[in-house]
């Protein structure tokens, strides 16, 4: 199970990476800086939440874990 820092960590530098994205794609798109600006920071925020919860639910789920041993000497 992971901690909720390395999950923050995790979070953080992939949304920073999506929002380079989101923002060049918006950009591209619109030719406006201040568009893409919003629509990057936008997209940062919402999905950032997303994603930590993302991570904290399937923490619970042990789909494809192994199993843990019945009983440890």
């Amino acid at each position: 199970m992971e901690s909720n820092s390395r999950s923050v960590a995790k979070a953080i530098s992939y949304r920073v990476l999506g929002s380079l994205a989101t923002g060049f794609l918006v950009y591209f798109m619109s030719g406006d800086w201040k568009l893409s600006a919003s629509a990057g920071i936008a997209d940062s925020v919402v999905k950032l939440g997303l994603y930590f919860v993302h991570e904290r639910v399937w923490n619970h789920i042990g789909f494809g874990r192994p199993k843990p041993p019945e009983y440890e000497i």
